[in-house]
């Protein structure tokens, strides 16, 4: 599965396969995106690869710990590593071509009161109470 910013500057490469998708509600995720939520999911470190504009990201980090990673030439963000995890969060608007669903709904309880959600998967009203298991959730093993 390949993926890249809008200018094609950032590029990367995921080479396992993505079992399910998670959208994220929260008010910085609304503010990232321009929208209801953010859309993606998370990939091992080792079925990551980037294959361009590594060079090109840039990082804005609030004081919470929240980042953001972003390609310095259009503004798109980028794949990042899961702070210091063996993992990488992969922003699925950036990916080419998926048939994958989502599988679960982050932090409900603060989505905006236009967003509709209409699917049967999981819903969280916040963030999950174990981070460790929702993650490895998403890796295929």
């Amino acid at each position: 599965m390949k993926g890249s910013c809008n200018c094609e500057k950032v590029s990367f490469e995921i080479s396992s396969d993505v079992t399910g998708l998670y959208q994220c509600h929260c008010k910085l995720c609304q503010k990232q995106s321009g929208s209801t939520s953010n859309t993606a999911c998370i990939v091992a470190a080792s079925d990551f690869t980037w294959s361009s504009g590594e060079d090109c990201i840039t990082q804005w980090k609030k004081d919470s710990g929240f980042t953001s990673h972003f390609c310095n030439q259009c503004g798109c963000p980028v794949p990042n590593r899961l702070r210091d995890s063996e993992f990488y969060w992969i922003p699925m608007g950036l990916v080419d071509s998926f048939d994958i669903k989502i599988t679960a709904h982050l932090c409900c309880s603060s989505k905006a009161d236009w967003d509709l959600i209409q699917d049967s998967a999981i819903k969280y009203d916040d963030m999950p109470s174990d981070m460790d298991s929702f993650i490895k959730s998403f890796i295929k093993e």
